[in-house]
């Protein structure tokens, strides 16, 4: 859309305030709004924003990152491609933004800016990335003293959970439909409450960009539900936690290039060095995909979330699942499967390192190692070792250290985003040492 359709497109459906929207580098999903009669020219000079909220993390506390204090000032620029009216703030629509300085550059701190340069490397080597995150999320209630409990005890993919959430789930397809989103799939969960709903894949900017519309409108319909919808990765200690997974392949010329039916799996030799530069820099990337405190409660042996760095064919207790290809189209349908990833994940930041790991292990020609065909915490060490199939970090301090490590990622993120991403995850996995667990839970719950 061209900004002039985007102010006709607003004044016509009588909105009043449109949110321009980001999600910053911690997950959080921030923004201003203006109002219509302001929109056109908020779109050509975008909307004055601090410098400081790119080290402003989760529990609201600044990091100490050099130029990112009181003084200093970017703009926040919408894409008019994303505009929305949006079904559950009636008066209300939305657009995503860019960060940009005052000389019109993009700002090196942006999430967004820098996915848009990892497609753009792609694109130069001919290839396109198409993406679809698979969200898991808690619905739950608060009581009288403030604690959150489950919408039900309802048992994986059961006929009771479905019932229990048919209203609101059904309000939630319908409002994600009316923005453009494709839904393909949708059933209740491993965990009490927990609800797994899935939207299109797309290409990886619009895949990032249609995440953080989804999970807009699945908090917004579910508080006029009168329920919380938590995306935290482990919002109950004592439940399955939730993922968003990420499959990808990856194209070139209109056709998927990891695809090769005569080789074993599907898999051609791209995706085989694309898969091997995933793993090679997975102990850093997961500092980006699976970025809390709170998500290292998920990746641990036995969770089905991965704990190793293992790939195999439907293995989903390995770090990088081959989906099986559906019937009838397994050319346009072979992917990759991601499942070290969650939901407190920045999506642009995320498509971004997975692409950067990715391609330098097609520019490298680096090798795949053999399937892990079990769950790889019931191999033996030795044949772990033998297999260079390695644990993944335990905690976020140690996934901040092996990405501090990690010259292709950081050279990737550029100087401003490393310095300022990797001081603020560290900033906040201090804050939540000096706390216990209630605290950790509480203020992971509805923040992502």
């Amino acid at each position: 859309m061209t900004p002039e359709q985007v102010v006709s497109a607003a004044v016509a459906a009588d909105l009043r305030l449109i949110r321009f929207l980001y999600c910053d580098s911690f997950g959080i999903i921030r923004g201003k709004a203006t109002h219509v009669s302001s929109l056109a020219e908020r779109m050509r000079t975008g909307i004055g924003l601090t410098v400081a909220m790119q080290a402003f993390v989760s529990l609201d506390h600044l990091a100490s990152v050099e130029g990112m204090g009181p003084v200093g000032e970017i703009r926040l620029v919408p894409d008019p491609d994303t505009f929305v009216a949006l079904p559950y703030a009636p008066k209300c629509g939305l657009m995503l933004c860019d960060m940009v300085e005052l000389d019109h550059e993009p700002w090196g701190a942006c999430p967004r800016s820098f996915l848009k340069r990892q497609i753009e490397h792609a694109h130069s080597r001919g290839f396109e990335l198409q993406a679809a995150f698979e969200p898991e999320f808690t619905l739950a209630t608060q009581n009288e003293d403030g604690d959150f409990e489950p919408l039900d005890d309802s048992l994986c993919f059961s006929g009771v959970g479905f019932l229990s959430a048919q209203h609101v789930m059904d309000d939630m397809v319908s409002a994600l439909e009316k923005q453009g989103l494709v839904v393909e799939q949708y059933y209740p969960e491993l965990g009490h409450g927990q609800q797994e709903l899935s939207i299109r894949h797309a290409p990886a900017l619009q895949a990032a960009d249609n995440h953080i519309k989804y999970r807009e409108t699945v908090r917004a319909v579910a508080y006029e539900h009168g329920l919380l919808a938590s995306f935290a990765p482990k919002p109950f200690a004592n439940q399955a936690g939730n993922g968003c997974h990420i499959h990808f392949s990856l194209w070139s010329g209109g056709h998927n290039v990891f695809h090769n039916p005569a080789a074993e799996y599907g898999l051609s030799d791209m995706a085989r060095q694309f898969m091997a530069g995933v793993l090679a820099h997975l102990e850093g990337l997961v500092a980006i995909t699976a970025p809390s405190v709170n998500s290292y409660r998920r990746l641990a042996p036995g969770m089905w979330s991965s704990a190793y760095t293992a790939w195999g064919p439907d293995n989903r207790e390995a770090a990088l699942r081959v989906a099986s290809p559906f019937w009838g189209n397994e050319a346009a349908s072979t992917n990759i499967e991601l499942k070290p990833s969650d939901n407190s994940a920045n999506p642009y930041l995320a498509l971004g390192a997975l692409l950067a790991a990715g391609l330098d292990g097609i520019e490298r020609g680096l090798s795949l190692g053999s399937p892990a065909m079990v769950e790889p915490g019931s191999l033996p060490e030795a044949e772990r070792q033998q297999a260079a199939i390695r644990r993944l970090p335990e905690d976020l301090g140690a996934a901040l250290v092996a990405l501090e490590g990690d010259e292709v990622l950081l050279s990737a993120l550029g100087p401003t985003l490393a310095e300022s991403y990797l001081a603020g995850k560290r900033l906040e996995a201090q804050l939540y040492a000096d706390q216990d667990e209630a605290f950790e839970l509480r203020n992971h719950f509805f923040k992502y």
